[in-house]
Parts: C-alpha cells; structure tokens; sequence
C-alpha cells in the first residue's frame, strides 16, 4: 500500500511539473503580450523614420501582429546615442526593436566619435531595403553639377558648407566627402556640419545654413517634386526612377564610386528565441504583402529582403567594406 501510494504520489508531483513546465513554455510562446516599440534613432522625416513607420503601419494594418506598434524617435549622435541604450538597458528586452543602416557599422569604425558598441551587439532580424546616397542643393543654388561643388572646395573648401543628418565620419558624411576624395580632394577639408536626421539637414538647406547636403536618395524626391531642391548627382551604379530619373551617377559624372545604403531592423543582444522566431516569420510574411509593396514604392526604396542568418552575414561582409572606406578617407579608428 505505501509502495502504491508514494507511486501514485510521485506521479502527481511529476504531473505538476511537466504541467508547469508547459505552461513556462506556453506563455513565452504567447509573444507578443503586450505593446511593442520600434525606435528610429533619429528626428522624423529621415530614412530611419520613414522605414520604422512603413514597417508599423503594414503591420497594424494587416495585422500580421495583433498589439499595437508605435514608433518613437530617439535622436542623437547620428545613431549612437540610442545604439548604447539599446545594447545595454534594453539588451534584454523583447519589446524595443530598432530601424539602422550603415551607421551601424560607420560609428562602431570610425576613429572621432567612436561607439563602442556594433551590429555584434544587437540581435539582427532582417533586411528590408537598400537606398543610395544624394548630393543635393537647393533649386536656386548657383551649383549645376557635382564638379561644380567639387571645384569650388579645391578653390576654398572653406567656401562650401556640407550638411548631412548623421555625425561627422558617418554615412552622410561619407556619403558627401567620397566624391571629393575620388575627385583628389583631402576629405578632410570639406566643412562638414552634422544634424540629426535627414529632415533637419533639409530644413539647414533650404534655411540658407548649408550650401549642399549629402542624404538619402529615396527621401528628397518629395522636395525634388515640390521644386525645393536640385539633385546633383546619387551614389547608386545606374540611374534611378521615380523623381531622380534624370539625375545622374556619380560613375556618369566622373566619380568612379557608389555607395549602398542597406536598411534593417534589429532586436535587443539578447532577445529571446521565441521574439526572434516571431519577428522572423512575420517579417518574411511581411515583404509579401501588398501594403509592404506600396510603403516601398511611395517612399522609392528598393526592396532588398535578407532574413536573420543572410542578413548577419552580409553585415560582416559590410563591416570589412566599411572599414576599407574608413581606412582609404583616414577616419580609421
């Protein structure tokens, strides 16, 4: 009887326990319990805006994700100021993801400014776009051509303010001083003022408080369209469409270089596996949709998918590619 009993006994406990053990297991299989947060780590209206509010809304409203996702702007540093938030205070959290392109890696490089934090410190979930660069001026500038900036810096770089919506040494920054490099110029002597975000660098363009800007592509076409400004030239292999069909490569202006910018979306070191499963199946499911397909022509990016394993990969083939770019322009920490 009580060989029967401790039997029935331990049988029960062992019950107990594979029940609560399901029920761990059920609940971080319940993801995502609450609200979620995507971060663009700079003002509104640049790429980093603009891809984390695409990716909000085609979620909400196809409700591929049921909780709501709100977007904040967390500026400073040309990204690095939320990059070290984001792998320290929430490295462990399931609900902060974040929207970054080559910054990423640029900031983690470069010599000034540097972060000590890079892509290794962040869980990477997916590629969504690529873009390019633009050398853009305001519709009145008495620039016409890439050359005829490039020429004015070789006669008095302190002539020429250069603006761009990232810290100094990164992406805009070596979106805008590569043609001058390429060009015989010392990179270096190219008066370069930093704001944070693309939309504040327009605002410094058309506000008289800088000569050119150095941005993303797919971001001036609305102020091409409205006549505010005049592109240059883009830092893209052929010709784009869309407003800048018309504006020449750097390649067409003599410039033998080009520049990508990829867009991703990251979550915390160290999200759980049940987050990054989730994130990986709906982001795949995302690129699909028809709402995903117009976000990306209304903004004029390129749809360039990678999932977290390609991604990843491709990110250390950029990091060395990053690191060349530094290395050639001396900013090489």
């Amino acid at each position: 009887m009580w060989k029967k009993f401790t039997t029935i006994a331990m049988t029960g406990v062992l019950a107990v326990g594979l029940a609560a053990c399901s029920k761990t297991d059920g609940e971080s299989m319940n993801y995502p319990e609450r609200n979620i947060t995507i971060v663009a780590p700079s003002g509104a209206g640049g790429g980093w805006d603009l891809t984390a509010r695409a990716i909000a809304k085609t979620m909400n409203d196809t409700k591929l994700i049921e909780k709501p996702i709100t977007v904040e702007n967390k500026p400073g540093g040309g990204g690095a100021v939320y990059m070290a938030e984001f792998a320290t205070k929430e490295a462990k959290n399931d609900y902060a993801l974040m929207v970054k392109s080559p910054p990423l890696l640029i900031n983690n490089n470069k010599a000034e400014g540097n972060s000590p934090y890079g892509y290794k410190d962040t869980k990477p979930l997916a590629q969504l776009t690529r873009d390019y660069g633009a050398i853009v001026v305001k519709a009145e500038s008495e620039f016409e051509t890439l050359k005829d900036v490039l020429e004015a810096i070789k006669s008095d770089p302190s002539s020429v303010t250069l603006a761009g919506g990232s810290a100094p040494g990164s992406m805009d920054h070596l979106v805008g001083v590569l043609p001058a490099f390429e060009y015989g110029l010392d990179p270096k002597t190219v008066k370069y003022v930093s704001y944070d975000g693309g939309g504040e660098a327009v605002a410094a363009l058309l506000g008289g408080n800088a000569d050119v800007i150095a941005t993303d592509a797919s971001t001036i076409g609305q102020y091409v369209k409205s006549g505010d400004v005049r592109v240059l030239a883009v830092s893209s292999t052929e010709r784009l469409g869309g407003e800048l069909s018309e504006v020449p490569t750097f390649i067409e202006e003599g410039i033998d270089a080009e520049f990508t910018i990829w867009r991703g979306i990251f979550g915390p070191k160290e999200m759980s596996d049940a987050a990054v499963g989730y994130w990986e199946e709906k982001l795949k499911e995302m690129v699909e949709t028809d709402e995903w397909k117009e976000e990306i022509a209304r903004n004029g990016w390129e749809s360039e998918y990678r999932d977290a394993d390609d991604f990843t990969k491709y990110l250390e083939e950029q990091d060395q590619v990053i690191v060349e770019l530094l290395t050639a322009l001396g900013m090489q920490k």
